[in-house]
């Protein structure tokens, strides 16, 4: 336990360290909070649930970056830099590396679900039960869950570069797609339906619902566990290809 408390140290000290984690995990989405909540004009029946529901939108959009990108360009650079070849030659093992990883990850998100918040509460007084918060913040981080195994996916590849373009154009079309940055009901019919099949829309369906005083719908817990155990396999086969080579 101590080792993997001690790794996890690092990885946390690494990833705080990060100016691409300050600035896409958190600067950009309390940005765009505050824009579409302050200064651009977004006809909504009740503007007081709508606070709170793009605040979750928000909050969503950081975590799901902070998994698919920060995890995932940084597994691919430990493994351009020969890191990984090196924790081989260690006692660490394979195992509580990735352990490591994951834990750190999980603190991460929880200290980006506090912050993003935390600046809602300030920007415009958002309101919810402490309930609500805490059972929020559970499932952002339970939803989390399938992005981190595309971080993985990503950290499959072979150059920097390359797992840098397809992190940030998966990440944007997911998010885009998904209703993070404005309500699917503006979309045309075609892209609500497909919305509705992507893990993007149903994490954030979860915090959504939450906010309004029920509970993530079943198909929300279905998705966010279907595409974690789909990204887990395609994960686990890509490094076994990968090792046999």
């Amino acid at each position: 336990m101590n080792i993997i408390f001690m790794q996890t140290k690092a990885e946390l000290l690494r990833m705080f360290r990060n100016k691409y984690y300050i600035f896409w995990s958190l600067c950009m989405p309390i940005l765009f909070y505050f824009l579409f909540t302050r200064v651009i004009s977004t006809p909504q029946e009740n503007q007081e649930v709508w606070k709170a529901h793009y605040l979750m939108s928000m909050t969503t959009f950081s975590v799901m970056g902070s998994s698919i990108m920060s995890l995932g360009i940084k597994m691919v650079q430990e493994q351009a830099e020969g890191w990984t070849r090196f924790i081989k030659t260690t006692p660490l093992s394979t195992g509580t590396y990735f352990a490591a990883k994951m834990m750190a990850q999980t603190v991460i998100h929880l200290f980006s679900i506090l912050v993003i918040f935390i600046a809602g509460v300030f920007i415009n007084g958002v309101e919810l039960t402490s309930l609500q918060w805490i059972t929020s913040g559970i499932w952002i981080l339970f939803g989390s869950l399938p992005f981190l195994a595309i971080g993985t996916v990503i950290g499959t590849m072979k150059k920097v570069e390359t797992a840098s373009g397809v992190s940030n154009l998966l990440y944007m079309v997911l998010a885009i797609s998904g209703g993070m940055w404005m309500p699917i009901d503006v979309f045309p019919n075609v892209m609500q339906t497909i919305a509705k099949w992507i893990p993007s829309y149903h994490f954030a369906d979860g915090a959504w619902e939450i906010i309004r005083g029920n509970i993530p719908d079943s198909t929300n817990f279905l998705f966010v566990i279907g595409y974690l155990f789909l990204f887990m396999l395609l994960s686990t086969y890509i490094r076994r290809k990968q090792e046999a080579v």
